[in-house]
């Protein structure tokens, strides 16, 4: 793909979220609600909804950085998960060219009664790896995490840090042309901590595309070259870094 092709266009997302219990809301909820969060309106059928984004439209380049600001609530999640297909737009059109990947909530779909190495086995065959392709990324995939032998264990018997380790060691094991981040992943001791930096530094290099949200000036100015900033789920502007 050469330089400066698009790699994302969106044109016009709507994402809504049905309220079922809205009626029980307080008006005081509702009004806090609308004005920390999306934008409450009713759909065709009536029934209340909050509009997670409202009319989203920008296209992503090859070889761009993208850094998505805002106060929570402002719709920067919702539209990572979005390009990584977990939210269908009610409205709009979303074209993605390349592979996706998605560090959003990287330790979910962990099985706690499975031990490290199945939890290995079972995530890279979700990714759509080979066979012969999987049995020589487990074992990188072990050593990278530096379990040692709680890899022969259940996952249930790991601390909180030592499932980062795994669900991370596993996230970053696969190359994508598109990668998205919900903030900079921070996980384990800090000698750990410095080694699973320089895999994100590599993979970012690698991507096509980043698209990270973060409260962090700093961050955004360090990673990206475009900014977009999001409020009640509109895109308010763009920006550069």
């Amino acid at each position: 793909m050469a330089l400066g092709m698009h790699v994302i266009s969106a044109q016009n997302l709507v994402v809504e979220f049905p309220m079922y219990a809205a009626a029980h809301r307080s008006l005081k909820k509702t009004v806090l609600h609308a004005s920390t969060g999306g934008r409450i309106a009713q759909d065709a059928r009536d029934r209340v909804t909050v509009r997670a984004l409202d009319g989203i439209s920008f296209v992503i380049n090859s070889g761009d950085r993208v850094g998505l600001v805002g106060h929570n609530g402002s719709g920067k999640t919702t539209l990572l998960r979005v390009l990584a297909g977990a939210y269908e737009p009610v409205v709009g059109k979303l074209e993605i060219f390349g592979r996706v990947a998605s560090l959003l909530d990287i330790a979910m779909g962990m099985d706690n009664d499975a031990t490290g190495y199945e939890n290995i086995v079972l995530r890279v065959i979700m990714m759509g790896l080979s066979p012969t392709e999987m049995r020589t990324r487990v074992e990188e995939i072990g050593e990278f995490s530096e379990l040692g032998e709680y890899l022969d264990m259940p996952v249930r018997t790991y601390s909180a840090g030592m499932q980062m380790r795994l669900a991370f060691a596993v996230s970053t094991s696969i190359s994508a042309d598109i990668l998205l981040m919900d903030e900079w992943l921070s996980v384990g001791d800090a000698q750990f901590n410095e080694k699973a930096s320089k895999r994100l530094d590599a993979i970012i290099a690698q991507s096509k595309a980043l698209i990270i949200a973060s409260h962090s000036p700093e961050l955004i100015s360090k990673l990206c070259n475009r900014g977009i900033r999001l409020q009640h789920g509109r895109l308010e502007e763009e920006f550069a870094p």
